[in-house]
């Protein structure tokens, strides 16, 4: 028996060929390669593949859907079953059952996502402002093309649009479809895809068509003036902006507010919702209400319920007696998602490369497009017209003698030189002479030939209009202008979302601060956490408790309705107000800092201050030696803004924070054991949060301040020797009768 032959030394073992992805040794790779090869193709897939709008206003799993479904016939005949639709997309789209469904329902007009459905849908196809409501399954529901799908599919067959491989090569799809109008400023669609995202809102289609149509007569047309604001399939009010709007239509990128719609029944004393903003549910509605409630925010609520049928959305509010509807949908349009802001993102595909565009230059993309597509679809009537052309004049000649042309056909012995006979017999080529020969017998007479070719001049009378067109960019303008014309006569509705023009006044007259007012006490400690404390517990327990290694640290005495400044060593600055907090006790540990305001990982708090009216200065000193004066009105804000970056200057870390209500000598210890001491009236105060300050003490290499205090909070008994007279100095070295320092002996009772 032969001996096994050893294996090399230091030879690697060879894995398996046929076993993908299994290896027992680790390969290096540069991480350049890694990009190229794993990680870009997967992003360009999702971007340009999945999540992406394109100018029609679909993405490819839309597309494949409805193209599907005109493939089956669904636009004329009656509603087949979900799942025959689904089986039959799948051909076109290598994604599961599930995904191709849940496509399905957001088209459908039984879900409500869009403005105008595109399918016919019978059937529990669930809500889109509710987040709980589950759709039927695909077995139990039925679907058809809505009639608006018409304008999507319209002349697809006359070459108006180019038509790729599916995934496996079998079948054919249109890369885009031939939409007569905009949909892609008529359906809202969303889609997040590998750095970056698209959300694009819906327009009223009658706008949109009278936009477009401005836009085609004069490129620098007010779009504002027709196209007014966007409108949302749940309807609600929109809080008219024309600045946050004209932002939107110049860059594709803002938000503007939409709040519910509701209605006071006087008789049972209760608020009915019967539309909320598109970004919302009706359950997280209720649940913020009953947070509100639960935490004694909102007192006027005696109870709320979803009483949402097959009339439409209603969630009905139960007020207690004394409650003015009013001022408590104001306060709920405040704290609660009844009043929502809805993004805008108009992130679109242009030959296979995203652009976000504002509403001109989609506009302008679509119509380019569009202009195209018309002209193609010209061109293929022009070529088939040609065609039927050229076919007559061959039968013309043939009228001028029939019976040789009988004869022709009749004496030739073989059927392959029927053709080749005649084209010599009468001049045409072979394209006419099959023409002729394919005609029937019946039909080889003056009549039947005389009447066909009688058509010749009005043949070639369409084909010059035809040729015309081609060549016209105004022409095509025309026809895309009579095409839009025609289908907001057909298709338009009314808006939905209504325009609220006059929101200022209501916003200011609700913006009444209802917080309740009374007096409480503020406790900081050094690890930061946070106690609002009454006076009347602190007067019961004034003892307060401390993580062990912790203790206090700032105090204030304030109001419920106070605001909180609070300032980190990432140079950022918290706001919050006081009634955000629970009333505590001194025996609790309190609220921590970084996990109530929801810091940054690692954040930690140097500072805080209670703002009042924002009308005195806050001092920052540095441990450079430079000392900052800021407004503190840099630090208000119109809006209830939580967080402000570039809350102080970064360019050395802070020593020491001051609220100035007026001036005050302040004492500046260095590492090395000076002191110094100025007046703060010397400081000018600055308008930019971020303002390095003047430097006022002079340090060695590798001395940084330590400390500031005001003089009187400090054991400084000579002042004098301390204090400057101009700025910087480099400071006095403290005396040990200024350090307030005392010497512990063993023999101290």
């Amino acid at each position: 028996m032969p001996k096994k032959k050893a294996p090399a030394e230091g030879a690697k073992k060879v894995n398996n060929p046929n076993v993908m992805g299994l290896r027992s040794e680790v390969l290096e790779q540069p991480i350049t390669q890694t990009l190229e090869l794993n990680y870009m193709p997967y992003a360009m897939s999702v971007i340009v593949s999945r999540a992406i709008p394109e100018i029609d206003g679909f993405k490819p799993s839309h597309r494949k859907l409805l193209y599907t479904m005109y493939d089956m016939g669904l636009l004329n005949k009656p509603r087949t079953k979900s799942a025959n639709v689904v089986g039959a997309t799948m051909k076109l789209n290598p994604h599961g059952d599930a995904a191709i469904y849940d496509t399905m329902v957001r088209l459908s007009r039984g879900y409500g996502a869009l403005l105008h459905p595109f399918v016919d849908s019978k059937g529990n196809f669930g809500k889109v402002y509710s987040r709980d409501m589950a759709w039927a399954a695909s077995r139990y529901t039925e679907v058809r093309l809505d009639p608006i799908c018409a304008e999507l599919f319209r002349d697809i067959d006359q070459d108006t649009v180019d038509f790729v491989d599916n995934y496996d090569g079998k079948l054919k799809e249109p890369s885009l479809l031939p939409t007569t109008f905009p949909n892609v400023l008529v359906s809202a669609n969303q889609g997040i895809a590998v750095g970056m995202a698209s959300n694009v809102c819906g327009f009223n289609l009658g706008e949109v068509c009278d936009t477009t149509i401005a836009y085609l007569k004069n490129p620098d047309c007010d779009i504002m003036a027709t196209l007014k604001a966007p409108d949302l399939p749940t309807g609600g009010e929109l809080i008219y902006d024309p600045a946050a709007l004209g932002e939107i239509y110049r860059t594709g990128r803002g938000s503007f507010k939409v709040r519910a719609k509701w209605r006071y029944v006087k008789e049972e004393n209760l608020i009915e919702v019967y539309e909320i903003p598109y970004s919302t549910t009706s359950e997280a509605i209720m649940d913020k209400v009953a947070e509100l409630v639960k935490a004694g925010k909102i007192k006027e609520i005696a109870d709320m319920r979803d009483e949402t049928d097959l009339t439409g959305l209603k969630l009905a509010i139960d007020l207690k007696r004394g409650t003015d509807p009013d001022k408590l949908m104001a306060k709920l349009f405040r704290m609660t998602p009844l009043m929502d802001s809805q993004s805008c993102n108009f992130n679109i595909l242009i030959a296979g490369m995203p652009r976000v565009m504002g509403v001109r230059e989609i506009l302008e993309e679509w119509t380019a497009w569009r202009a195209e597509s018309v002209r193609r679809r010209v061109y293929f009537n022009m070529k088939k017209k040609q065609d039927k052309l050229h076919l007559l004049k061959g039968l013309q000649r043939i009228l001028l003698d029939i019976d040789r042309a009988i004869q022709i056909i009749r004496e030739t012995e073989e059927d392959a030189e029927v053709v080749p006979n005649l084209m010599i017999g009468f001049g045409i080529d072979q394209v006419q002479a099959e023409y002729v020969a394919d005609i029937r017998l019946r039909n080889i007479n003056k009549e039947y030939i005389l009447k066909r070719t009688q058509e010749v001049d009005a043949l070639e009378a369409e084909i010059a209009d035809l040729e015309a067109t081609v060549n016209d960019p105004k022409r095509i303008r025309k026809i895309i202008m009579d095409e839009l014309t025609q289908v907001k006569k057909k298709y338009a509705v009314p808006r939905r979302t209504e325009i609220l023009y006059d929101y200022q006044a209501e916003e200011d007259q609700g913006e009444e601060d209802e917080t309740p007012d009374y007096p409480v006490n503020l406790f900081l400690s050094q690890e930061g956490y946070f106690k609002k404390i009454t006076p009347q517990s602190l007067r019961m327990a004034s003892d307060q408790k401390y993580k062990e290694g912790d203790g206090p640290w700032l105090n204030w005495e304030g109001t419920n309705r106070d605001e909180l400044l609070v300032f980190t060593d990432k140079q950022q600055c918290y706001k919050t107000r006081m009634s955000d907090f629970d009333d505590s006790k001194a025996s609790v540990l309190g609220d921590y800092l970084p996990t109530k305001l929801a810091m940054d990982p690692e954040e930690r708090v140097v500072w805080a201050c209670i703002p009042g009216d924002y009308s005195w200065q806050l001092l920052f000193v540095f441990a450079n030696g430079k000392v900052a004066r800021v407004e503190l009105a840099a630090y208000q804000t119109q809006t209830r803004r939580k967080k402000l970056t570039g809350a102080y200057s970064d360019k050395a870390p802070l020593a020491a924070a001051f609220l100035v209500r007026e001036d005050f000598e302040l004492a500046v210890y260095s590492s090395d054991g000076r002191c110094m001491v100025f007046h703060t009236a010397l400081l000018a105060p600055k308008t930019t949060r971020t303002t390095q300050g003047v430097n006022v003490m002079t340090l060695k290499p590798k001395r940084v301040v330590e400390k500031a205090l005001p003089l009187g909070e400090t054991a400084i008994v000579n002042a004098a020797r301390y204090r400057a007279r101009s700025l910087p100095v480099a400071g006095a070295l403290l005396k040990e009768e200024d350090r307030g320092e005392k010497q512990m002996s063993l023999l101290e009772e």
